[in-house]
């Protein structure tokens, strides 16, 4: 063994390659020589900085390659493996993979490149060829870990395009073998992956084989690729897309929704107007969108999964959010005029609003905000409102609390008295907006749980009336321009008043029909953790809907993480940060300018 895998680990000779300065690292080849299979002719590899030096010749580049390089200052007992994307035609993304080496080597990860064949074979899967390189390279990688210093059950790939079809294959299809074993190491060695981190899964979806997806991804008879196995040792994946991608991100989705089913711990990021290979290509730039900082929630993920080591320990977001900012006004106020509410029940509190307009206001947009609690009870002061209220009071934006009624009421559905509740709010907040010096056009809601269903009820069915009008103010819209969902409840078919009994991965788990997607739903910022009984998938679900739509929102599910993932969470987690993610979103919508 030990003599196969000094032959295995030859070096190629650095002066066959002409190429950028950053790629100094160690060349290997990837097969003993003749011993790679299916060998064709026109295949080369090689990365485009290569081919593109007017010395370069195919012919001294046959032979795919793992590219090591340095040893990080700090190493964390991980290696990660970069897979440039190129549509299976060529190795393109040269300066991704020079982001991904120059960050994760600063964090302590071991990095290598796999340059595997291509263009495309002939006679076979466009991905069969990358596919069998892959595999090979993850048992070249596992099998110098101990000389390399990581641990060889910490292997992570990162990818972007057709790389993360390559690199869902390598994730979840490890127990199919992609080529007949040359020599020892393919017969003792595993090329199983721990995790994979993907941008822009291409060719993923039936209607997207080879080529941008023809109807979006979007339809009951298309299905992931069959290449896809999800074996027993499917890795835990974090997942990036974005929502206008002619590769459609709904790639991801049914990826994630395939690791839900089989309870494997996964991400998934996607971000509205964004299309292909939007990640990473504004490095360095101010991270005012969030986009330009991938990078943050791919750590993140490492940091909670625990590949980094141990999670540190939590802390409670209402002490990290415990004091209040000086406010120029502040004010509460019933919603409803005595004696003109509908459908008055006398178990039922007295629902208010309660005014925070900052001293220091940096723009004219109000968020409206209001907690969960199974539409049994609601608290405005509680872990779910008040540390984001004074997290966008410290930003310069005017928030408005709600309290709405609880507990249900009776001979009703479960939230149609916070709904009156929520469309007049809404109708008192524009009311009053100008005379603030806010902007009666740029208002949103946010909810948490129970609330988060209200809060789909805001967006999606502000065209349907929740009560009759009691006075002038109900002529005024109750539409929203944005929204923010933390972790709804209630949004699919198979959750009734408890979880969701299929985890909402079910093709009967729908939309409940109380959402009506009229025409003025608007774009939403969903937050959601990937372990909640109240089930993720109500988010993705309802995503997939909104983009059907045109409506462009973005989403983040968090790893391991239950119901309720903000009131204590580890910092450098993404439940940790997760306020950010909300603000991001406003500013590339431009709400909060």
């Amino acid at each position: 063994m030990k003599k196969l895998l000094i032959v295995a680990v030859s070096i190629l000779s650095l002066s066959t390659f002409a190429t950028e300065a950053w790629r100094n690292g160690v060349r290997e080849p990837l097969w003993p020589e003749g011993k790679m299979p299916d060998a064709q002719a026109h295949q080369i590899g090689a990365m485009t900085d290569e081919t593109n030096d007017p010395g370069f010749k195919a012919d001294e580049h046959r032979m795919p390659y793992l590219e090591w390089f340095e040893k990080p200052a700090n190493p964390n007992g991980t290696c990660m493996i970069l897979i440039s994307g190129g549509g299976y035609g060529c190795c393109c993304d040269v300066g991704l993979v020079k982001m991904w080496k120059e960050r994760f080597t600063a964090i302590g990860c071991q990095t290598v490149n796999l340059v595997y064949r291509t263009p495309r074979p002939q006679g076979l899967g466009i991905h069969q060829s990358a596919w069998e390189d892959g595999q090979r390279a993850v048992r070249l990688v596992r099998a110098q870990a101990a000389a390399r210093g990581f641990d060889p059950e910490k292997i992570g790939t990162i990818s972007m395009s057709a790389g993360s079809h390559l690199n869902v294959l390598l994730s979840t299809s490890s127990q199919t073998a992609a080529y007949e074993p040359v020599d020892e190491l393919d017969a003792t060695v595993s090329c199983h992956i721990n995790w994979g981190i993907t941008g822009a899964i291409a060719y993923g979806l039936s209607d997207g084989f080879g080529k941008p997806n023809a109807r979006q991804g979007d339809g009951p008879d298309i299905t992931l690729d069959p290449a896809f196995r999800f074996d027993a040792k499917t890795a835990p994946m974090c997942m990036f897309h974005g929502g206008l991608d002619v590769y459609s991100p709904l790639a991801s989705t049914q990826v994630y929704r395939q690791l839900r089913r089989m309870k494997i711990p996964a991400e998934l990021h996607l971000y509205a107007d964004r299309t292909h290979g939007f990640w990473g290509w504004n490095p360095g730039q101010p991270n005012s969108t969030g986009y330009d900082n991938w990078f943050g929630r791919a750590h993140e993920f490492m940091v909670q999964m625990g590949f980094l080591g141990p999670v540190p320990d939590e802390v409670d977001i209402m002490q990290r959010y415990a004091m209040n900012v000086p406010y120029a006004y502040a004010t509460k106020e019933n919603i409803w005029p005595e004696g003109r509410m509908p459908d008055v029940q006398t178990n039922q509190c007295t629902p208010y609003l309660q005014w925070y307009v900052p001293s220091n206001l940096t723009t004219k947009a109000i968020q409206i905000i209001y907690s969960g609690g199974s539409y049994q009870g609601n608290d405005p002061d509680g872990f779910e409102v008040a540390p984001m209220r004074r997290y966008l009071n410290e930003k310069g934006m005017a928030v408005v609390t709600m309290k709405y009624r609880t507990p249900r009421p009776v001979g009703l559905q479960k939230h149609v008295t916070a709904w009156q509740d929520l469309q007049r709010a809404i109708r008192i907040v524009r009311a009053k907006a100008s005379d603030l010096g806010l902007d009666p056009g740029r208002i949103g809601i946010m909810g948490s749980s129970a609330g988060g269903h209200l809060t789909l009820m805001g967006v999606t069915s502000s065209r349907h009336q929740a009560y009759n009008p009691i006075d002038a103010l109900d002529k005024i819209p109750c539409n929203v321009q944005w929204a923010i969902g933390i972790y709804p409840a209630y949004a699919l078919t198979d959750g009734g008043e408890h979880n969701n009994s299929t985890g909402g991965n079910a093709d009967s788990a729908r939309l409940v029909p109380e959402f009506s997607f009229d025409p003025d739903t608007c774009p939403m910022v969903f937050i959601h953790g990937d372990a909640d009984g109240w089930a993720a998938m109500n988010s993705v679900k309802a995503w997939e809907q909104m983009r059907r739509m045109g409506v462009q929102s973005d989403l983040h599910t968090l790893a391991l993480r239950n119901h309720c993932f903000q009131r204590k969470a580890a910092p450098g987690t993404g439940s940790y940060t997760w306020m950010d993610r909300a603000w991001e979103f406003m500013n590339h919508k431009g709400f909060n300018r």
